[in-house]
């Protein structure tokens, strides 16, 4: 579609599901301004950017602009973010929370493309995505109007949003028995609300959207082999592959074998704790690979570092930090490290598990000659006799300055 000036328009970050689909109308009704819906193809389903564009201008919007980030979202975001290897309280992988830096900067240079006075998003009051978009927002351009209707509006919950679309004669998949919230991009799918807000209740099959369950995952295990350059797989089975494409077929590997299932509850930004149940197929495969081939090659200081990077940069984009220069020189640091990351690993997925069977580099600090236990000519075993006096010579001193 060809950008157009639309007049005292608001650029809106659509998705077509219940909260974007009533704020339209909302907007238009409180604000007396024009909607312009804006879809970033981040490699959702397929379905959902089926007749969205339909869908978005039934609802009310002016007009609806798609624009396809799947490549530049794997390659600027997701594969930096595994290089690092950042990973929420120790198991989320962040596949919402790293979407939202790369839309909200679309979302902004398409307002400025049409002369848009505002912009605005579907994020709850309660949630992170408010944090995430409108930090975004702020760093990008904090001139534009920014409209947040979960903060404004007379709706308190999603059922309310039903009835208000009922009257509208607007159309949604969403349903009072199904009333999840759901995120999805080539990345990962996420789940929330509905049942698992009870957390003494066992997430029911549709709370799963990609994955076999390992009940149902194959008999046979599969052996994955990747070659990994600089901290980014290059290749699948000996067959080079994009960033995007290295993605999808990971996914479909992953999704197979029940690899990348969780359901935590995790620590929001904003204070509350919330249930979700979270499929991560190929990045699970990508972030294990890569973690066997830095034991590989970093030293142990490096790899502390390595480690404590990774957890400040799960907080910088948990919390919408990208825009930073905390990320910037946190990533920059990442590059340093990863700059000798690169080797082929054999990876076996198998009912649920990632388990890594073979993994070799030329830049290894791993000998064999030095680790066997068997007879070897290069290291000296009474060497280290004078290596633990040393270490251990605070704690000499201080136990015998204490029988004095």
């Amino acid at each position: 579609m060809k950008s157009k000036n639309v007049k005292n328009s608001v650029v809106l970050a659509y998705s077509g599901g219940l909260d974007t689909s009533a704020i339209i109308p909302w907007i238009k009704e409180n604000y007396q301004l024009n909607v312009v819906a804006f879809v970033a193809d981040i490699g959702q389903s397929r379905k959902d950017l089926k007749n969205i564009k339909e869908k978005a201008i039934s609802s009310g919007a002016s007009d609806c602009y798609i624009a396809d980030l799947r490549d530049s979202f794997v390659k600027n975001y997701v594969f930096p973010m595994l290089k690092v290897g950042a990973i929420y309280e120790g198991r989320y992988l962040l596949g919402t929370a790293i979407a939202r830096p790369l839309i909200a900067k679309a979302q902004v240079d398409f307002a400025h493309t049409i002369h848009a006075i505002g912009l605005s998003h579907g994020a709850t009051g309660k949630g992170n995505d408010q944090v995430r978009f409108e930090c975004a927002y702020s760093a990008l351009d904090p001139s534009l109007l920014v409209i947040a209707p979960w903060r404004e509006w007379r709706f308190r919950s999603r059922e309310d949003l039903l009835e208000y679309l009922k009257k509208k004669n607007i159309v949604t998949s969403v349903t009072k028995e199904k009333i999840y919230s759901r995120d999805e991009n080539i990345f990962h799918v996420s789940t929330e609300g509905g049942v698992l807000e009870d957390t003494w209740r066992a997430p029911e099959n549709h709370c799963w959207v990609w994955t076999n369950s390992p009940h149902e995952a194959p008999n046979e295990s599969e052996k994955i082999h990747l070659y990994i350059e600089k901290g980014c797989v290059i290749e699948i089975n000996h067959k080079p592959v994009s960033p995007y494409t290295c993605l999808k077929q990971l996914n479909k590997i992953g999704r197979r074998h029940a690899i990348g299932r969780i359901d935590i509850v995790e620590n929001r930004l904003v204070g509350m704790k919330s249930r979700g149940c979270y499929e991560t197929p190929g990045g699970t495969i990508i972030y294990q690979a890569l973690r066997a081939l830095e034991q590989l090659i970093l030293d142990r200081e490096s790899m502390y570092w390595k480690n404590k990077i990774a957890l400040d940069m799960s907080s910088v984009i948990y919390d919408g930090k990208w825009f930073t220069p905390v990320r910037k020189s946190l990533q920059a640091a990442s590059d340093v490290l990863s700059a000798d990351i690169s080797g082929e690993v054999v990876v076996e997925v198998y009912k649920g598990s990632v388990n890594i069977l073979q993994k070799r580099s030329p830049n290894a600090l791993y000998s064999e000659e030095y680790a066997t236990f068997s007879k070897d000519n290069v290291y000296s075993q009474t060497d280290a006799h004078g290596f633990i006096r040393l270490f251990s010579l605070s704690s000499r001193i201080r136990a015998l300055k204490s029988k004095k």
